[in-house]
């Protein structure tokens, strides 16, 4: 199990890098539905016995991370006939540069934490740096669709790291944060076509002259 975990978590790292290196935004969507496909098996194999919670939860990250939000960013490209990123604020070889700085940033962090009480040692780094990949996203794009990739890719960090505590978390707290990252994609996505419809186009920058 220990060695699916790492094979699992070394995929991950690789989806980061998937989104970080590619213009066309169809390849960004299915690199974030892999990496949901993967966050649902962790749960199973990081738990130390296979219970209705863990099932319950990897079935659930499953079908939003890795069906749900794939789909209706799929949609939105669709609706909103964009298909790449053209001119990011940072270039693909110095995203992906800086996605290499973040990962190697990421355990250099890990190694100054308090100890965890975690499985998989590479948990704790992994999820570190698939959070500031989000952020690099986040930052260094202009089309509204490919940020909120970055939004998902963040909170897929959020969500790996805290699985070196799912024991101990409630299971409707686990729930809850699902339901904010489908609520947040949501009203992203209408901000996505707002500004697809006034502008004709998607670059975030045109946020500031929206008006009621």
């Amino acid at each position: 199990m220990q060695t699916a975990a790492q094979l699992v978590l070394l995929f991950v790292v690789l989806s980061d890098f998937a989104v970080l290196g590619t213009s066309r935004l169809s390849i960004c969507i299915r690199a974030i539905a892999i990496q949901g496909l993967l966050l649902g098996t962790l749960p199973l194999l990081l738990a130390s016995e296979i219970s209705p919670h863990v099932i319950v939860l990897g079935l659930g990250t499953v079908i939003v991370k890795a069906l749900v939000l794939p789909q209706f960013l799929t949609w939105a490209i669709r609706e909103a006939s964009v298909r790449r990123e053209i001119e990011p604020i940072v270039g693909y070889s110095a995203s992906l540069a800086l996605g290499a700085i973040a990962l190697a940033f990421a355990f250099a962090i890990a190694a100054r934490l308090p100890s965890l009480e975690v499985r998989e040692a590479l948990l704790v780094p992994v999820s570190l740096a698939t959070v500031m990949v989000g952020l690099i996203v986040l930052t260094t794009r202009r089309k509204a669709i490919t940020q909120v990739a970055g939004y998902l890719v963040l909170e897929n960090g959020i969500y790996l790291f805290g699985l070196t505590q799912a024991e101990a978390v409630p299971f409707l707290l686990e729930l809850g944060v699902l339901l904010d990252v489908f609520v947040g994609v949501f009203i992203m996505g209408i901000v996505v076509f707002h500004i697809n419809r006034e502008f004709d186009s998607l670059d975030s920058a045109h946020l500031t002259a929206l008006q009621d």
